[in-house]
């Protein structure tokens, strides 16, 4: 999966397909047509509410995939800690890995895509966490 380039609608019709689920059924969980499940499957994003239902009925968190692309490619602020102290929002934990992060890392060091030097760099992964990673994977 390329976090970088989402396509939500693809996503959620793989998963509409790999679980089964009867058009019609969408139809009366979203009151809609058939015509508008089709387009949201043929659309690059989605409203937050109607993916939040999609995550729902499909018993899959697609919010993830917008998650995981925060913590591959946005850079770390300077300010994080000025903007913590000041903001009423809550703060979550950037750089918690998941399954699928860490397969991706690992994936492109076993296909020779990217180096190990070039993951730290472009992704900021701490050379312990990837050199962990390595390791963990071998066994």
């Amino acid at each position: 999966m390329n976090f970088k380039d989402i396509n939500i609608g693809l996503m959620v019709s793989k998963r509409v397909l790999e679980c089964d689920v009867d058009i019609t059924q969408l139809c009366k969980f979203f009151k809609c047509s058939s015509e508008d499940i089709l387009a949201m499957y043929n659309s690059k994003s989605l409203d937050s509410e109607i993916l939040l239902k999609w995550s729902k009925i499909l018993e899959y968190d697609f919010f993830r995939f917008y998650s995981q692309n925060l913590i591959l490619y946005s850079p770390a602020s300077a300010d994080n800690k000025k903007n913590k102290e000041n903001s009423k929002m809550h703060h979550f934990r950037k750089n918690i890995y998941t399954r699928e992060v860490i397969d991706f890392m690992l994936e492109m060091v076993e296909k020779r895509e990217k180096t190990k030097k070039q993951i730290i760099e472009e992704y900021n992964i701490p050379k312990t966490t990837l050199y962990k990673w390595i390791e963990k994977n071998r066994k």
